[in-house]
């Protein structure tokens, strides 16, 4: 899918023809941005050559799952970075070619079909922007939109492991094997979370750095607030991954303790029994003389006895919280 607007001073018109932005871009006082889903081969082969991309470049960004990174080149630079989604897990892919008078962004679909959302990119862009006509201020508009959707995604974590600790409180024994599957599921999406966007920390620098050309010293001080929000999610990020750490000690540690619980009970009910064992263990011996063996009541003796030691035991393991 290709959309493309051409921005002079304050206005901006739509492209309908690919075929006449080799001439627009010629023109150092319009920007042109040319946004693309998805984009098929020949679609690649017409942007890479109206802009001389870099073979590299193109070839890392049709590959899905690269690392952000910033690279730059003679006539552009080449930015990867993830879109916000609800699973932390699944982030979609946006790769940006900056060029001196132009933005070609290339969003590639998750695994559920989502993508970033340019349309509010475009229209914070046009809000926002002022007369600038720089490629700058619009890939700062796109990182920052990118950042601030990463809060929704770290509240959703912290909403998802505050009701499993609530569940490791008051969980019973039936749920504890999908408990402990979800612990580890959140623990896996807060690693692949933290390796999407940790690398961006490294991007948001290096344009700090100036590194890229064509974002002016005077669009650099918006790169600033990316930066900070970027350290904030990754402080979040750090502190929920050990909060989950904390949880899967506590959960283990309350597994173990309800196993010591069942260990204990076992153990009680084996020394009560054992005792009952012993005696009729020992009126069951094959000897002619047995003390109260030939005796009238020795039977009855014998139950009371039994009946006797056993409750004995049983109150005495009650009483120390065994039973």
């Amino acid at each position: 899918m290709f959309k493309a607007w051409v921005y002079n001073g304050g206005s901006s018109v739509p492209v309908e023809d690919v075929l006449a932005i080799p001439g627009i871009i010629q023109n150092e006082k319009s920007m042109v941005w040319i946004d693309l889903l998805d984009p098929d081969d020949a679609e690649w082969d017409a942007i890479q050559r109206i802009f001389h991309l870099h073979p590299l470049a193109v070839e890392d960004a049709r590959k899905h799952g690269q690392r952000p990174k910033l690279e730059t080149y003679a006539s552009h630079a080449f930015l990867v970075a993830y879109g916000a989604y609800q699973d932390p897990a699944d982030l979609p892919e946006i790769d940006v070619f900056i060029g001196p008078t132009w933005i070609v962004t290339v969003r590639e679909r998750n695994k559920r079909g989502a993508a970033v959302d340019s349309g509010a990119v475009r229209r914070r862009f046009e809000r926002t922007r002022g007369e600038g006509i720089v490629p700058g201020y619009l890939v700062y508009t796109l990182l920052d939109e990118i950042v601030d959707g990463y809060f929704d995604t770290v509240d959703r974590i912290e909403d998802h492991l505050e009701r499993l600790e609530t569940k490791i409180w008051i969980g019973s024994e039936a749920d504890e094997t999908s408990l402990q599957r979800e612990l580890l599921h959140l623990r896996r999406e807060l690693v692949v979370f933290r390796r999407r966007i940790a690398p961006l920390r490294d991007v948001v620098l290096a344009i700090l750095r100036r590194e890229v050309a064509w974002i002016d010293d005077h669009n650099l001080v918006w790169f600033q607030d990316v930066l900070d929000h970027l350290l904030r999610i990754l402080d979040q990020v750090d502190g929920l991954r050990e909060l989950l750490g904390n949880a899967v000690d506590a959960h283990l540690a309350i597994v173990a303790n309800r196993m010591n619980l069942i260990m204990k009970k076992m153990t009680s009910w084996g020394a009560i029994l054992v005792v009952a064992s012993i005696i009729t263990g020992v009126y069951g011996m094959n000897f002619v003389e047995i003390p109260g063996a030939s005796a009238d009541n020795g039977f009855a003796v014998a139950i009371g006895a039994i009946l006797v030691t056993t409750t004995g035991l049983y109150l005495y393991f009650k009483k120390k919280d065994w039973l």
